[in-house]
């Protein structure tokens, strides 16, 4: 009798183990799966890069006057209506937004503008002024030296002397285009943001 008891207790004990382990398990929380992680950081704007600058929130007249493409110049700035020179070089475009919007209400231009910066990918200037003959903006490739972009911008005028400033950074160079004609290897790479200008002759 005692037997038959016992083999009864075992056989109920195998039959629960199943359901115990099943139980365990589920009971046990489940893997964590690392967060997705959103998109990084904005790139930070540069010299020379182009933002398209938008602005809402204002009257409508005001709009067309503030909103349009701004260049960063050499010195990280953008020259806006009404503000002045505000910083944007080295800055995500973000945080451009929010200085912009900042200075227009503390200036107390208006009370509750908003701004909206983009920029077109990859599309970064050299300015080039003085004596060419089509001064304006030169579109930055890598292959761009001194002297060629000045070829692009028409290449010196009538008027133009022998001496040529670079501003890069805030830090001005000046050139000799008779030193570069004669030895192209000191014709030196441009960079993003880079601002030429040929000074007039003096004589």
């Amino acid at each position: 009798m005692l037997k038959k008891l016992l083999s009864f207790v075992v056989a109920l004990s195998l039959l629960a183990a199943p359901r115990l382990f099943a139980q365990t398990t589920s009971a046990q929380p489940a893997a964590s799966v690392p967060p997705t992680s959103g998109q990084g950081a904005a790139a930070a704007l540069r010299d020379g890069d182009t933002i398209a600058l938008h602005i809402a929130g204002v009257p409508i007249e005001d709009q067309g006057q503030f909103s349009g493409e701004y260049t960063i110049d050499e010195n990280g700035q953008i020259n806006l209506p009404y503000i002045g020179l505000v910083k944007a070089g080295g800055m995500a475009p973000s945080a451009v937004q929010t200085e912009i919007q900042n200075a227009l209400v503390t200036a107390q231009i208006y009370t509750n503008p908003t701004i909206t910066v983009s920029t077109s990918a990859g599309v970064r200037w050299i300015n080039v002024s003085g004596a060419v003959r089509a001064p304006g903006r030169i579109q930055y490739t890598s292959d761009l030296t001194l002297m060629s972009t000045i070829g692009a911008a028409g290449g010196p005028s009538d008027f133009a002397g022998d001496r040529v400033r670079l501003v890069r950074k805030g830090k001005i160079t000046w050139y000799s285009r008779k030193k570069l004609d004669k030895d192209p290897s000191l014709d030196p790479p441009m960079e993003p943001g880079d601002t030429i200008e040929i000074l007039e002759s003096l004589w």
